[in-house]
């Protein structure tokens, strides 16, 4: 009888074993270059949403906090835990290019999430063509200014967003691929807030300080182009101008340019839909293999377009 029972149990720990073995969760680390910005909390929470629909899988993220040395000490932690996939939203291009390359030496699957790095050294790169984005805000604003003044002429700021970041460089170069064939579009004031709604306030102020007369704000997104709201209307001078951001959320850039605030916003996509479809790809299947970019597409947001 003692026989039996032992048998028993040692049948019952194999099968837990076993089970426990199958049922060991995959890790998914994520990398997000800074929690403060609304497009990041955004990107955060519908991640996290996604993942945890997965039973699999064990989902971590870290906050950069807009400091590269802390995202690439962050990101050698993760490459130490050997994850199963690392998804990662570089801060900077230039230097975060070295520590995901010892990612992908170490052998471990990596999405570089709609930012570019100076190297391709990810596994797939997911992304929204920001050149495209700037030129579509580009002619808005032309289409604009000549409407207003009967030909394409005015006086324009711009605030940037940080400085070296793919986003902002080619928001900013699509943009003038436009604005440049229209030599009457004066640039008076040219501004670099890092993507911060508090920056831009700061930023904007000193504009209107300087400028007695602006037509159109350009902003590299949203919080920024509501901070330069926010500066013009402490001012009384808003009404003056009109303003133009990115990124085009639902409770933020679309809100502005439905209560009146922004004339336009162009939507840049979260992108994490496309990375967690892929992600999961990846962990299923170790001999499949993703396409090296997959561009999302984005839209103009008017009040037109909101009707």
């Amino acid at each position: 009888m003692l026989k039996k029972v032992v048998v028993m149990l040692l049948v019952v720990l194999c099968v837990v074993s076993i089970n426990g073995f199958a049922q060991e969760k995959k890790l998914v680390i994520f990398s997000q270059c800074n929690f403060a910005e609304p497009y990041r909390a955004a990107q955060n929470k519908l991640m996290e949403e996604l993942w945890a629909q997965v039973p699999d899988v064990e989902f971590q993220i870290f906050d950069g906090q807009a400091d590269a040395a802390r995202q690439i000490s962050q990101i050698e932690n993760a490459i130490r835990q050997e994850p199963d996939l690392l998804i990662v939203a570089p801060l900077q291009r230039d230097s975060l290019t070295k520590v995901m390359g010892e990612a992908i030496k170490a052998g471990i699957p990596t999405i570089c999430l709609e930012r570019d790095l100076v190297e391709p050294n990810w596994t797939t790169y997911i992304r929204c063509d920001n050149r495209k984005i700037g030129q579509m805000a580009g002619q808005f604003v032309v289409d604009y200014l000549t409407k207003k003044f009967g030909e394409p002429k005015g006086k324009l700021v711009e605030i940037q967003g940080m400085k070296g970041v793919e986003g902002a460089i080619n928001r900013h170069a699509g943009f003038w691929d436009v604005i440049g064939q229209y030599p009457g579009i004066e640039l008076v004031h040219d501004a670099t807030a890092n993507w911060f709604q508090p920056e831009a306030i700061d930023r904007m102020t000193e504009a209107l300080n300087a400028v007695p007369e602006i037509d159109v704000v350009y902003a590299h997104n949203d919080p920024m182009a509501y901070g330069a709201f926010l500066a013009a209307k402490e001012k009384g001078r808003e009404k003056e101008m009109i303003f133009i951001g990115i990124d085009g959320l639902d409770h933020e850039g679309k809100k502005y340019v439905k209560e009146g605030i922004l004339a336009l916003t162009v939507v840049y996509p979260l992108c994490v839909d496309k990375a967690v479809e892929i992600g999961k790809k990846m962990l299923e299947d170790p001999n499949f293999k993703p396409e090296p970019t997959y561009t999302m597409d984005s839209a103009i947001v008017t009040p037109e377009t909101l009707k």
